[in-house]
């Protein structure tokens, strides 16, 4: 029989405090927005002492940067819609951005906070950390995409869906990096031009140009005609 040693219950204790403040700072999110988040409000939400965050997470920011995890859940969980029924990796590819795009778009704040904040850059493990805390976030992945989906950081996530690409022949493995680089670049303008100006394209306008966008690029890309068939049946 299978007994709880003292480390098992110091962690347990850990993910149950940890999702206390989690909790607590995703419900001032959504009630009062970023800017009214401050460790006084989180730490009499969760019914605790302010200094007690301070044994989970090393400031604010990284407590805020582990809350705006909870909005990749719907994302998550609704990835598996998309890539349902792509024909091959390059479809695929471009479908995961779709569902990412459009999603993203809605709560520009929140994802940039997640992939561009300087503080998210420098935290390791958050995304596993995360799941473990709140694995039925997750979902369930039957599709390929689970590796992805649990990487840290952006440029990490893309690069392992454009690898797929690779192995099927779409794209050669030393135009990776730079092709990586380009797309990142094109989604992160985007979500920029929406933080500035909410006004400038509906979330569905955004996502119609970033995907067209990274299609051409991908194209530019290609091994030979490999993807131009695959282009013209998505479009």
């Amino acid at each position: 029989m299978y007994s709880t040693t003292a480390d098992d219950k110091k962690r347990i204790q850990k993910i149950r405090m940890m999702s206390y403040f989690i909790e607590a700072t995703h419900k001032i999110i959504e009630e009062e927005g970023f800017e009214y988040i401050t460790i006084r409000k989180v730490s009499d939400l969760a019914g605790y002492n302010s200094a007690t965050i301070y044994n989970y997470f090393e400031n604010l920011d990284h407590l805020i940067c582990f809350a705006s995890m909870k909005y990749l859940k719907e994302y998550s969980q609704n990835l598996s819609v998309y890539t349902k029924g792509a024909k091959n990796s390059i479809e695929k590819f471009l479908n995961i951005w779709k569902a990412f795009c459009i999603y993203s778009f809605k709560k520009p704040k929140v994802f940039y906070t997640l992939f561009f904040d300087k503080f998210s850059q420098s935290l390791k493990n958050m995304v596993q950390e995360y799941y473990e805390i709140f694995p039925d976030d997750l979902g369930e992945h039957y599709d390929g995409t689970l590796p992805m989906l649990l990487k840290q950081n952006l440029n990490d996530r893309n690069k392992a869906i454009l690898l797929s690409c690779v192995e099927d022949g779409y794209i050669r493995e030393d135009d990776v990096d730079e092709l990586n680089e380009m797309i990142i670049l094109i989604y992160r303008g985007m979500l920029e031009r929406i933080l500035k100006d909410t006004d400038s394209y509906s979330p569905e306008e955004a996502t119609e140009k970033v995907i067209a966008y990274i299609s051409r690029s991908l194209k530019a890309y290609q091994v030979e005609h490999s993807i131009d068939d695959t282009l013209k049946l998505i479009s």
